[in-house]
């Protein structure tokens, strides 16, 4: 369908949005302790952005919240399930909440597989280190409309889940 294509390739000026994907992204990783002598860690991950674009446009966060990016066939590593028809079906569906599929990119420069995001662990980097970092990295893929809306929204069930104590169980 390419009346509705996944992505659009940004130059690395352009305002950050919800929905860019940020290649070998450094998050840092705190001390398990406060001691003087514990020293910064970062790990570089290719991450998705998931703060609103209303937000990051009329600048009311400093932090902007990512999500970790990893290619489908890594992520199937995992676990046997993933491999399975039944647990690809499951992705495929939505039915896994803690995950969200991307279709893959055939944007030139931007070449990629499918790729899932994970929303387990969201990272929060600083707005200001996030502009300087995509302008030194060269242009950027950005999820589109309706795609970048659909993740939103598992993003949006995923982070809602309520588990109540007691089931209801007095309306039969």
């Amino acid at each position: 369908m390419d009346s509705y294509p996944w992505y659009q390739s940004v130059e690395n000026i352009s305002p950050i949005n919800q929905g860019d994907i940020i290649y070998d992204c450094p998050i840092l990783i705190p001390p398990q302790t406060m001691s003087y002598y514990d020293s910064i860690k970062f790990i570089e991950y290719d991450v998705i952005v998931i703060s609103q674009s209303c937000d990051l446009e009329n600048n009311k966060l400093n932090i902007i919240q990512v999500c970790q990016l990893s290619p489908l066939t890594k992520f199937q590593e995992k676990s046997d399930y993933y491999k399975s028809k039944i647990g690809l079906s499951a992705l495929l569906k939505g039915y896994l909440p803690g995950y969200h599929l991307l279709n893959k990119c055939e944007i030139h420069d931007h070449i990629h597989d499918c790729l899932v995001v994970d929303f387990h662990n969201t990272f929060g980097v600083d707005f200001d280190f996030l502009v300087k970092f995509t302008i030194n990295n060269g242009n950027r893929i950005r999820l589109l409309p309706p795609y970048r809306e659909h993740l939103s929204q598992d993003f949006a069930r995923f982070f809602m889940r309520v588990g109540l104590p007691v089931d209801i169980s007095n309306c039969k």
